[in-house]
């Protein structure tokens, strides 16, 4: 057994509800804490004194924190697409030139230029520049990274970006998810019923006996797929036993409430909610991941992040890190930065980006320091834990811990 600490505040994100607002009051600090752990299981987290003397009569291995440091939960990230080749650079510029997303995506850039690019790409480099910004993040704290494919767009391509998410390298635990449905390809020869019918009869069934994701997701658009037409595949993907994701109400409203009549995990983006959707999230136990980057890289209003919240919604933050509309990919910085303009607690944008999101991916092992949940802690160099949100993302961890093994974060 080791024992790690002693950390000034040891801030556990133990004990706070899912659902609803929260108020600062709610956090579990210990002060002077210590963390046990087990191999990659924590035992116990008291105060450290307390846990050398109750341990004594162990073989313990000390690892001193010998400056002044807050630890906390790993972050998690539950709505990324780090697995992409090529750039969006020029979509970029349109967008500061005037162009909207939508028209910027009609002239054949946005998500299908990204699709041409990641299909010619090997695996190997899929592999690798998974690996390179899943370490990345890891650098910044977070230890667990849902990653989608969707820029494939065929049974081959879609299996391809899977396999890849599924041996990158990187410590960090990668959540893969199916997103063959982010659009219809521009080169598929039928309509968008005939492609979905496609990826049910041929991918889904393949990605199941590959044991490569148990998740499927949906983008719900007029310019992706509508209403009916995701209510027909996600009918068949639960079918198949995948449990449920949305992109949900990001230009148009209908996503949520289908999210939530197919009872998904999450519906994400919600940056076009309005109270009625709102209402009902909050009445149901679909988690709502709201994702700053994408408000940021497109340049438009952010999810209503606290009218979530005081309707009693389950809000997550993940960065949508992805080459095009949010190409930003700190999760910590984009928490901070919607905490300040939706005026969000400290304790609600914190469990945003731990607890609450290990609900988001159906994960009860992490996004907690408790016993029996996996040892993924991080530690930074501050006496005061407000100080993580206050520096707005520019204070990263100084230490992370993997699955209670200490990472060299220079080699990240």
């Amino acid at each position: 057994m080791k024992l790690i600490g002693p950390f000034v505040q040891l801030l556990t994100m133990d004990q706070m509800p899912l659902k609803g607002a929260l108020s600062d009051d709610q956090l579990v600090i210990i002060y002077n804490g210590g963390v046990l752990i087990d191999g990659q299981t924590i035992i116990e987290v008291g105060t450290y004194d307390h846990l050398l003397e109750k341990y004594a009569h162990k073989a313990l291995e000390l690892e001193k924190i010998e400056k002044g440091m807050v630890a906390m939960p790993g972050f998690i990230d539950a709505h990324t697409h780090i697995c992409w080749a090529g750039s969006r650079a020029a979509d970029y510029a349109k967008r500061l030139s005037g162009k909207t997303y939508l028209e910027i995506a009609t002239e054949g850039g946005g998500i299908w230029s990204t699709v041409q690019k990641t299909r010619e790409a090997s695996m190997q480099y899929l592999q690798n520049i998974t690996d390179e910004h899943a370490n990345q993040m890891l650098n910044d704290g977070v230890t667990t990274i849902e990653v989608k494919s969707g820029y494939g767009l065929t049974v081959a391509d879609e299996l391809k970006i899977l396999q890849a998410i599924k041996s990158a390298p990187s410590k960090a635990d990668l959540v893969p998810t199916c997103l063959a449905a982010h659009i219809c390809p521009n080169d598929f020869n039928g309509s968008k019923s005939e492609y979905l019918l496609l990826m049910v009869n041929e991918l889904l069934p393949e990605v199941k006996r590959q044991k490569l994701s148990n998740r499927v997701d949906v983008f719900v658009e007029p310019s992706a797929f509508g209403v009916g037409e995701a209510n027909f595949y996600l009918q068949k993907a639960k079918e198949l036993g995948f449990d449920l994701v949305v992109h949900g109400d990001q230009f148009n409203v209908g996503g949520s409430q289908l999210a939530i009549e197919m009872c998904a995990l999450s519906v994400d983006h919600l940056e076009a909610s309005g109270q009625h959707e709102m209402n009902l999230l909050g009445k149901s136990n679909v988690v709502s991941v709201v994702l700053p980057g994408a408000s940021l890289g497109l340049g438009m209003p952010f999810a209503p992040a606290r009218k979530l919240l005081d309707s009693g919604a389950c809000l997550v933050i993940a960065s949508d890190w992805n080459p095009g509309s949010a190409p930003m990919g700190d999760l910590l910085m984009q928490a901070a930065i919607l905490g300040a303009y939706e005026k969000l607690t400290l304790a609600e944008t914190l469990a945003a980006i731990t607890v609450r999101a290990a609900s988001a991916l159906n994960l009860s092992d992490r996004g907690v320091l408790s016993p029996g949940r996996i040892a993924d802690i991080i530690a930074f160099r501050t006496s005061d834990f407000r100080d993580i949100v206050n520096r707005q993302g520019k204070l990263k961890p100084s230490f992370v811990w993997k699955r209670g093994e200490k990472l060299a974060l220079q080699l990240l």
